[in-house]
């Protein structure tokens, strides 16, 4: 679904993937390679919601913000796993959210960093960059090496862009 929410529809980039159940709505834009999967949701209704290019939103994903206060922003090849919440932050290039992680609102994570599957980012957390965090609440556990970087988050962000195009055939 997508949908006009207070005369804001959301916007999207060239070559991009909408899966059939995914739900999109307001004030969300989105560069190209993008892709949203089935039964993530992505709601820019209570303030706005950017996201660069190659970024993937799994199945069950949701992002969103705060009212007026935090918006969602997004950089270039960023993965969001499986079921997991991205609300209220900003998270830039290169960046891998594990499956059913959270990261709460006014968290940064900066770029080449990964926040591991199940972890709780809470409320204004500052992620350095080339950080692997993990737990709950999320801790560093150690630095990204060039090999995690290049194996895992531009592995899965290259992927992804590869396996939304069989659904575009």
């Amino acid at each position: 679904m997508i949908k006009t929410i207070k005369g804001k529809t959301p916007q999207f980039g060239t070559d991009c993937f909408i899966a059939e159940n995914a739900t999109i709505v307001g004030d969300v834009t989105m560069g190209d390679q993008c892709s949203i999967w089935y039964n993530a949701v992505l709601r820019g209704d209570v303030h706005f919601i950017k996201m660069g290019n190659k970024v993937n939103v799994q199945d069950g994903a949701i992002v969103h913000c705060t009212y007026q206060k935090s918006p969602t922003t997004i950089g270039n090849n960023v993965s969001i796993g499986h079921n997991a919440i991205v609300h209220g932050c900003t998270l830039k290039d290169n960046v891998l959210v594990g499956m059913g992680s959270i990261i709460m609102d006014d968290c940064i994570v900066e770029s080449n960093s990964i926040i591991a599957a199940g972890a709780v980012v809470t409320k204004g957390t500052h992620i350095p960059s080339g950080s692997v965090f993990a737990g709950t609440p999320a801790k560093k556990i150690k630095d990204i090496s060039p090999e995690l970087s290049s194996g895992e988050i531009d592995r899965i962000a290259n992927n992804y862009v590869m396996y939304s195009s069989w659904f575009k055939e």
